[in-house]
């Protein structure tokens, strides 16, 4: 116990000291200072075999997965590992309540099994290149936000598609980086064929459920396999029978060999969105608005959606995936509000701002261009307040609400005269995502949010469709639902059909939920109008705020914001202790799982199939067991990561693989704001306990014969 304490007060007191594990830096811009970091801290491949433009690295074996999460590369043939979430959309499109793979799980035993998926993609980074210059040459004095604004985002473009004018296969995308002060062009490789390989069964790949979700200790063994395929000369290419798997520059080798307290990790993936430089008004501004709106309107549509899924197997297939997208950021949101509160987040922000105020008023230059930043910023968000309040709402109650909404909303957004190949995969999707809609509840959706909404807003925020309810129905908002859902053709096969097919008698701007689509775009249009000067300032004075920062503390290593770019965070497995009298370790093993089935008995969200229960009784773990003989499940480091990570590969020194990322910890969900090294933990997947998974219960030995496995003599 002693060594344990001296190495968990180690980790800590590094990570005061250095901060070297925080920050998700950028691979096409890693400075000498970070190089030399990680090496310090026990990096032994040389840090040009992390990225390079010119040749394999590890870059190369790090997928963008559908665009929303990551993946890792782990056979020459194209197999991809990423998280069980991650597919789950995938796993759920494919299930059946005759063939229950979500429930069941999944595997291939052939590649003509193989289950293809048209909406997925997975992106493979090629190089990156600051285009600063360039773009902010475009920038004339005097123009304002949105002249600045609509200047960028052309000149952006047009150096994006430079790119795939020289050659089709590739995509590039210029992204902006400390709040709009620096501009770097990413370029990619899509590949559009990618097949489902193997799922784990939810009772393993969601073990846990919401309950579990964004806490530690962990059992979830998330994660499920793909494999990427393209023409027979490696080229990307639409799914095809003839298509053969992918073979990669770079293959991720799989280390059995686990960690320790103390060994070095990094985790390399692409994370979503943070907010380390934002301003503390707009910090509170996110947790009433937008995180409150989250927590409140999507509880009341989950609720709903939970009783029925509960109660019949065919809505929880069809619901399954939706559901847990609504739920992961719902409970995210309770997280971060709980967590900015307990950690004083915006203690230590203004405590920060106090600081730079000072510097502002000591240093005549910046005085002169920022001595009105903060009374600016402050007069701004307070002006946009109350409409940004009811805008949050807005969204959560309709745009993000009821799905004969989303679907109104899509078919208004719908461009027909695009490239044929992509009008007709749009098309897809819109079959595929609505195809799972049940009109019972969605009306019962419709009429609570319907209900909450009013009940959260000041009258004037209130879209025109409440006048209806009040005048002609008698302020009954189901009687005015059931008639919407009556009237229109777009609750029916036959009129999604006549959309679909472009039929010259259907007049689709007559439908009602059309109409009422359109009036809701109109009152959100108001709304944004509304508030656009004081926005205006408000981005403005951010992308001073973040400028001024890094002058303020010009010796420091900064890194930018996670935008969706492949990034690369770094540190330690460590344990830490969540409050006083408490000390949690670095990993968990089976034991807990079977721990938790016991203690939670007759409860869904931990019910393990008595086949899996006994393999997991057995203590048979074989190659993949620890030192110790037990089987880990998950293990925590001090990594960086946000949304978008899931999925992300973790290695260790030698860049091999040790798991995948999937989530972070309930007692520091404010870190997409604020990095606490004492509480911030990465949560992973051990790839040994995946790969059990795989043979073990998947009975696919094929699969695991097709890694590069990696293992010191003992």
């Amino acid at each position: 116990m002693r060594l344990r304490l001296t190495l968990i007060a180690a980790c800590c007191l590094f990570t005061l000291a250095g901060r070297a594990d925080e920050g998700m830096w950028m691979l096409g811009n890693l400075n000498k200072q970070t190089r030399e970091t990680m090496k310090e801290m026990g990096l032994q491949m040389p840090a040009s075999k992390l990225y390079s433009s010119k040749r394999p690295s590890l870059k190369d074996a790090v997928v963008s997965f559908g665009g929303f999460c990551s993946g890792v590369v782990v056979s020459e043939d194209g197999l991809v590992f990423t998280n069980h979430h991650c597919g789950f959309s995938s796993i759920q499109q494919h299930s059946t309540v005759e063939h229950d793979y979500l429930k069941d799980g999944f595997v291939a035993h052939s590649r003509s099994e193989e289950l293809p998926n048209p909406e997925l993609y997975v992106r493979f980074l090629l190089r990156q290149e600051d285009v600063t210059k360039r773009v902010l040459d475009i920038v004339k004095p005097g123009m304002d936000e949105t002249e600045r604004s609509n200047a960028i985002d052309s000149v952006m473009l047009v150096i994006g598609e430079e790119v795939s004018h020289k050659d089709s296969t590739l995509t590039g995308i210029v992204d902006a980086y400390y709040g709009g002060n620096e501009f770097w062009l990413s370029v990619y490789r899509d590949y559009n064929d990618v097949r489902l390989v193997f799922a784990p069964p939810s009772s393993v790949g969601k073990f846990g459920w919401d309950t579990d979700n964004w806490e530690w200790p962990r059992h979830t063994g998330d994660f499920s396999v793909f494999r990427i395929y393209a023409d027979r000369h490696n080229r990307p290419a639409d799914y095809s029978p003839d298509n053969v798997p992918y073979h990669p520059e770079y293959v991720a080798p799989v280390s059995l060999d686990g960690y320790h307290e103390g060994s070095f990790c990094m985790t390399l993936g692409y994370p979503g969105s943070t907010e380390r430089y934002l301003s503390s008004f707009g910090i509170e501004e996110m947790m009433n608005n937008s995180n409150q709106a989250q927590i409140d309107i999507r509880g009341v549509k989950q609720a709903i959606w939970k009783r029925e899924m509960d109660s019949r197997d065919s809505i929880r297939i069809k619901y399954a995936s939706k559901y847990d997208e609504s739920s992961n950021y719902w409970k995210n949101s309770i997280g971060v509000n709980r967590a900015v509160r307990k950690l004083h987040v915006l203690d230590k922000k203004r405590a920060m701002e106090q600081e730079l105020r000072r510097w502002i008023q000591q240093t005549p230059g910046e005085r002169e261009r920022l001595l009105h930043l903060f009374s600016d910023l402050e007069l701004n968000y307070k002006n946009r307040r109350e409409e940004n309040h009811a805008q949050a709402y807005f969204v959560e109650s309709f745009l993000n609400g009821p799905e004969l909404i989303q679907l109104s909303l899509s078919i208004l957004n719908f461009d027909f005269e695009g490239e044929e190949k992509t009008v007709i995969a749009n098309l897809k999707a819109i079959i595929e995502k609505y195809a799972n809609l049940d009109l019972d509840i969605d009306k019962e959706v419709f009429t609570a949010l319907l209900k909450e909404y009013r009940s959260r807003v000041e009258a004037q925020y209130l879209p025109e469709l409440y006048q209806t309810i009040d005048t002609l129905y008698d302020g009954n908002e189901r009687s005015y639902v059931d008639s919407l859902y009556a009237r229109s053709e777009l609750t029916t096969p036959r009129g999604l059909k006549r959309f679909l097919e472009r039929d010259s008698t259907y007049h689709i701007y007559d439908d009602p939920a059309i109409t009422l689509g359109i009036d809701l775009i109109t009152k959100l249009f108001e709304m944004n109008i509304r508030m656009q000067q004081a926005s205006g300032e408000i981005i403005r004075n951010e992308r001073l705020l973040n400028a001024a920062v890094r002058r303020m503390y010009a010796s420091r290593n900064f890194y930018p914001d996670a935008n969706s770019t492949m990034r690369l965070s770094f540190g330690t497995v460590c344990g830490y202790t969540p409050f006083d009298g408490a000390e949690y370790d670095y990993y968990t093993t089976t034991k807990g799982i079977l721990e938790k089935v016991k203690t939670h008995a007759g409860d869904v969200d931990f019910e393990v199939q008595p086949e899996l229960l006994s393999l997991l009784s057995s203590g048979d773990f074989g190659k993949y067991a620890g030192e110790k003989g037990e089987m880990n499940v998950c293990f925590i480091s001090n990594n960086d990561i946000t949304g978008g990570n899931s999925g992300s590969a973790m290695f260790n020194d030698k860049g091999e693989l040790l798991g995948l990322a999937f989530d972070g910890n309930w007692e520091a969900m404010s870190s997409d704001i604020l990095y606490e090294p004492k509480m911030q933990r990465t949560i992973g997947v051990d790839v040994r306990y995946m790969l059990f998974m795989i043979e073990k219960y998947g009975k696919a030995g094929n699969l695991i014969e097709e890694l590069k496995m990696k293992t010191a003599p003992r």
